[in-house]
């Protein structure tokens, strides 16, 4: 029995390597969220379709991706899965009376949105946390990065700065000014609740503060080593 379930779990962890290891050469053609969204769909009024478009690095802007690093993750280039800063400082902040705020990095979504369930709990998170390591180990930073910017959610039906670039600015991914990019990063924390098309004075204010991040961090020269659109 020892033996077969020994056997049971190199076999699993072999599989779940191979499945994310592809992903480095291999771009998913949906997601968890993506699929759960459309399960989730009232009967009564149909599937709504996702709105969604793979592009690839070269033709994002590099202002699409700083912004969101200096929304999500600013040590992503630092860290190797986990920014165990922002965990400590969510927990103090948390004991001091804030409220219980997310830490999670880049590549934590990553593996969340691609592979994993919306809700919260110890399963998930422990799988979470297991195909973070993988994927930091499997992909390098700017697969990471590229796939988030495929992947991340933007308005309710809307996933990817491909179809978000199109749908609320009437532009490619390419063309996506500063500003725009960092009014795509200030609805992250609640795409649903939260709309690029009609920004309330909260998502401007966050809007303002991410684009003096992305001043803060160095602009798009910061990107230079991972992304091939920054100067």
């Amino acid at each position: 029995m020892l033996r077969w379930l020994l056997a049971s779990l190199a076999a699993l962890v072999l599989l779940s390597a191979l499945i994310v290891g592809s992903l480095r050469w291999v771009d998913p053609p949906t997601t968890a969220f993506m699929l759960q969204h459309q399960w989730s769909s009232r009967p009564a009024i149909g599937t709504i379709p996702v709105n969604h478009e793979w592009v690839p690095r070269q033709q994002i802007s590099a202002h699409a991706a700083l912004a969101m690093i200096a929304a999500e993750d600013q040590r992503f280039l630092d860290h190797r899965g986990f920014d165990f800063r922002s965990i400590r400082a969510a927990i103090d902040e948390y004991r001091d009376g804030g409220r219980l705020r997310g830490a999670s990095t880049l590549s934590q979504q990553v593996a969340k949105n691609v592979f994993l369930w919306p809700e919260r709990s110890m399963t998930r998170k422990v799988t979470e946390a297991y195909l973070t390591v993988l994927i930091e180990a499997l992909w390098p930073k700017e697969r990471i990065l590229e796939v988030y910017l495929n992947v991340a959610q933007f308005g309710p039906n809307v996933y990817g700065v491909g179809a978000a670039s199109r749908i609320y600015f009437d532009k490619p991914a390419a063309e996506l000014t500063a500003g725009e990019a960092a009014l795509l990063a200030a609805v992250l924390p609640g795409p649903v609740r939260y709309r690029v098309a009609a920004p309330s004075d909260y998502v401007r204010a966050r809007q303002a503060w991410i684009e003096r991040q992305m001043g803060y961090l160095g602009g798009t020269g910061f990107l230079q080593e991972v992304w091939d659109t920054a100067p």
